[in-house]
């Protein structure tokens, strides 16, 4: 069984992150969304409710492709993530060059800890570039409009979030 590893913060989950979890599904047999803790970023929504809209949005994944798709919260090191869930491979989602020049570090450092383990590529649908958690919640906390980059359920969550309305 081949098993694959996406990891991030997810805060929120984006359009982006549906769009390489749906991708990816097509290179695995089980893929696990591994949300990051991390303490560092000072996220806005709690471990608990990135994994619930994690875990809705991947339902309706699996719901259409009937796929498995398994969310598991992290706060170690990614590479031992993945030997925990017995991944081969970790995926990844690049916007931009500037996303491959830190991603291609990462590679090589999880190489040094474990070759065995391979890093995915998959790019960014075009329509799907621009977005990133930071900028979504950045429009939302100003009272933009973020439904262009999120599905309505999260965007009901921001929209509670930061207090506004249609």
């Amino acid at each position: 069984m081949r098993i694959g590893l996406y990891p991030g913060t997810f805060d929120p989950v984006t359009l982006g992150h549906v769009d390489i979890i749906q991708r990816a599904m097509a290179l695995v047999d089980r893929l696990v969304i591994g949300v990051a803790i991390n303490r560092d970023k000072g996220p806005l929504f709690s471990l608990e409710d990135r994994v619930a809209m994690v875990e809705a949005e991947c339902a309706a994944i699996t719901a259409r492709t009937g796929g498995e798709i398994v969310v598991h919260p992290f706060e170690n090191l990614l590479i031992d993530c993945a030997r925990d869930v017995g991944a081969s491979v970790i995926v990844r989602g690049l916007r931009a060059v500037a996303d491959f020049e830190y991603e291609f570090q990462m590679v090589g450092m999880n190489r040094a800890l474990d070759s065995s383990i391979e890093t995915v590529f998959l790019m960014a649908d075009a329509r799907r570039q621009a977005i990133a958690s930071k900028l979504v919640k950045e429009i939302a906390r100003l009272g933009g409009d973020v439904s262009k980059f999120v599905t309505p359920p999260v965007d009901a969550a921001l929209r509670q979030r930061f207090g506004t309305r249609l």
